[in-house]
C-alpha cells in the first residue's frame, strides 16, 4: 500500500530520492483539506500587516508567507520526529474541545479585529521593547508569523496522510532520525507551496492602499469566523455545526445588502455583489431549515425533506460496527469470527477523515453490498487512553482514520490497510482486492499479494 511504498522510500538511503519524493507528496497533499484551513490565517496575516500609509511590498509579502511556511514546516519535522520515536501524534493530544474551543475564541477575537471593534495591542512599553529588539534584527517581527505558522501545523491540521504514516513508521522503526526527519520537513515544504504562492500574489495584486482594504479586511474576518466553526466542528452536534454556518452567511448577506433594493441605474459590480450576497443569504436559509430538520451535512441541508434520499437511507442504513477497547477483546472477536472476514476501523470523534468516511464512503450503496458478509468492528481512539496507543501500535498506525482487514481465519491481510480518507470508488476497489485474495488459492504469490 502507499504506506508501505513510502517506507520503503525512506528505507533506500537516496537522500535526494527522499526530498524528491516527498516533495512531490507535499504538493499532492496541498490540493487536500490538510492546507486550506491554513490559506485564510496566511492571507489575514499578510492583508493585517499592511498599512494603510504604505504601499505593500512585494518582497515583505512574500518573505511573511515563507515564516509562515518554514513555521509550519519545522513544526511537522519536529512533531512527525517525536511521534515516530514515541508513537503518537503531538497534534493527537491537541484535538480536544478545550483546546479546540480555545483556538476558535482566539480565531473570534482576531475575527472582530479585522471588523474595526477593537485593535488588538500589546502594552506600550512592551511594545516599545519589542520594537526596539525588532529595529536591531532585520525583519524582527517574522519571528511572530514564523510562531503562528508552527502552532497553526499543530492545532489546524491534524492530518494522517499515506507520506506522513509511512515517515512516521520508518523513524519508529529504525530511529534514523535525520533521514525521516528531512523526508517530512520536504513533505512540509511541498504542502506550504500554495500558501508561498498566495504570499507572492498577495503582493502583486495589491497595487496602492485605499478604502478597499476595509472590505479585504471584512472579508477575511469572516473567514476567521468559519476557521473558528471549522475548529469546533469535530466536538459539536451536527445541527449546531448548521445552525453556526447559517447565521455566519445570513449575517454577511445582510451586511452586503441582500435586503436592500439596488439603485435604477446601479453598476455592474453592484449587481454582482448583490447577486452574491442573495446566494449566501439562500444558502444561509437552507443551511438554518437543515439544523432545525435534523440534517446530518452541510452539503446536503435539505436532505430530509427529498423523498429519494429517504427512502435510500431507510433501504441503505448505516453501517453497524462493534466497538473494541482493547487487544484482548480484538483477538476474542477475530476467533468468534466463524470463517467471516474482519475490517477494523479505527475512529476519533475529532477525526474529520473519520466523518467523511461515514458520510460519504461507508454510506455508499457498493461498498455496502461488499461489507454485507464482513465482520465490523471499530476502535474509537478519542479518548486516546493506554489500550487505544497499543491498538495503534499494534497495527502501526499514528492515528485515525486506518482501517486493517483480516481473512476468514482471522489473519490480518497488512498489504490491504488503509491510512487516510479514500472515496467510495477508490475503497471499492480495496475491497474487491480484498474480496479477489480470499477467493484465490492461498499460492506463495498470493500470500505475498494480500
Amino acid at each position: 500500500n502507499e504506506t508501505d511504498r513510502t517506507t520503503q522510500v525512506l528505507k533506500s538511503g537516496n537522500l535526494w530520492l527522499v526530498i524528491a519524493g516527498f516533495f512531490a507528496a507535499g504538493l499532492l497533499l496541498s490540493l487536500t483539506p490538510c492546507v486550506l484551513p491554513m490559506i485564510p490565517i496566511l492571507s489575514s496575516i499578510i492583508v493585517g500587516s499592511q498599512s494603510q500609509a504604505v504601499k505593500p511590498s512585494k518582497l515583505h509579502a512574500f518573505g511573511l508567507s515563507v515564516a509562515y511556511v518554514l513555521g509550519m514546516a519545522l513544526s511537522y519535522t519536529l512533531a512527525g520526529i517525536a511521534a515516530g520515536l514515541s508513537g503518537d501524534l503531538l497534534s493527537q493530544s491537541l484535538q480536544n474541545a478545550w483546546v479546540l474551543g480555545a483556538t476558535a475564541l482566539i480565531f473570534i477575537a482576531l475575527a472582530f479585529s479585522m471588523f474595526g471593534f477593537y485593535e488588538l495591542k500589546l502594552p506600550q512599553s512592551f511594545e516599545d521593547k519589542m520594537l526596539n529588539t525588532s529595529n536591531k534584527l532585520k525583519g524582527g517581527h517574522f519571528l511572530g508569523v514564523f510562531v503562528m505558522g508552527a502552532l497553526s501545523a499543530l492545532i489546524v491540521s491534524p492530518c494522517v496522510a499515506a507520506p506522513l504514516a509511512g515517515a512516521l513508521i520508518y523513524i519508529g522503526q529504525t530511529h534514523n532520525v535525520l533521514l525521516g526527519g528531512v523526508g517530512l520537513f520536504a513533505l512540509a515544504i511541498g504542502m506550504g507551496m500554495p500558501l508561498l504562492l498566495i504570499g507572492a500574489s498577495a503582493g502583486s495584486l495589491l497595487p496602492k492602499t485605499g478604502n478597499w482594504m476595509n472590505a479585504v479586511r471584512n472579508f477575511f474576518g469572516v473567514l476567521m469566523l468559519g476557521m473558528a466553526i471549522w475548529l469546533i466542528s469535530p466536538v459539536i452536534p451536527a445541527s449546531i455545526q448548521l445552525a453556526l454556518w447559517s447565521a455566519l452567511l445570513i449575517v454577511t448577506a445582510v451586511y452586503h445588502n441582500a435586503l436592500d433594493n439596488l439603485p435604477a441605474h446601479a453598476s455592474s459590480a453592484a449587481k454582482l455583489g448583490k447577486g452574491t450576497a442573495v446566494i449566501l443569504l439562500m444558502v444561509g436559509v437552507a443551511l438554518l431549515i437543515g439544523a432545525l430538520s435534523g440534517a446530518k451535512s452541510a452539503f446536503q441541508p435539505l436532505s430530509n425533506f427529498s423523498v429519494g434520499t429517504a427512502s435510500q437511507q431507510k433501504s441503505m442504513p448505516a453501517l453497524n460496527f462493534t466497538r473494541v477497547a482493547s487487544i484482548a477483546e480484538l483477538e476474542q472477536k477475530l476467533a468468534q469470527t466463524k470463517g467471516q472476514p474482519v475490517m477494523l476501523d479505527f475512529y476519533a470523534d475529532w477525526c474529520v477523515a473519520c466523518k467523511e468516511l461515514e458520510e460519504l464512503t461507508f454510506s455508499d450503496p457498493k461498498v455496502q453490498q461488499q461489507l454485507k458478509n464482513t465482520t465490523l468492528l471499530q476502535v474509537d481512539v478519542t479518548a486516546n487512553s493506554e489500550e487505544d496507543k497499543a491498538l495503534l501500535k499494534r497495527f502501526g498506525l499514528f492515528g485515525p482514520p486506518g482501517i486493517a482487514f483480516f481473512n476468514g481465519h482471522g489473519k490480518e491481510m497488512a498489504s490491504l490497510k488503509t491510512v487516510g480518507f479514500q472515496n467510495a470508488d477508490r475503497f471499492s476497489a480495496t475491497l474487491s482486492k480484498r474480496d479477489s485474495c480470499i477467493m484465490a488459492p492461498q499460492s506463495n504469490e498470493t500470500t505475498t499479494q494480500c
